[in-house]
């Protein structure tokens, strides 16, 4: 079991838990439900909306999420595609309720993607060509 997972709070740390008893079994400051992570609007450092987060992608041996698979385009579902992007890139900001990432719209139509009826994550390749192209030099 990873060491580095958090662990449950002691009770002075109570300050952490939201006091909706609502919320407080979705979230926390620093921890948030799955659910409530999928729909989240995704921007650019520009504030343009680019999509939102479909899914995330989870390491099944650490537990950590490794992608944001954001949705972008289409209309109504139809010609939605999906940008996987490392978790890393992502920064929760509170005054725009949604995650930032350093990408411009023109880059991420560059990104690697896939639509519905494809299942890219079988070929190890496709991982290798995310992480290669958020490494590339048009982040200079």
């Amino acid at each position: 079991m990873p060491t580095d997972l958090p662990t449950t709070p002691p009770p002075e740390a109570a300050p952490d838990v939201m006091p909706d008893a609502d919320l407080a079994m979705d979230e926390t400051r620093r921890l948030i439900a799955s659910n409530k992570v999928e729909g989240t609007h995704v921007y650019n450092l520009a504030e343009e909306h680019l999509g939102s987060v479909y899914n995330f992608m989870v390491d099944k041996f650490t537990g950590q999420a490794i992608y944001a698979v954001i949705s972008f385009g289409g209309f109504l579902g139809v010609g939605e595609r999906y940008f996987p992007v490392p978790w890393e890139r992502l920064t929760y900001d509170t005054r725009l309720e949604g995650y930032v990432v350093d990408i411009d719209r023109d880059a991420l139509d560059r990104a690697p993607s896939y639509a519905g009826d494809e299942s890219p994550w079988g070929d190890p390749a496709y991982g290798r060509g995310v992480n290669d192209f958020y490494k590339g030099p048009w982040q200079r």
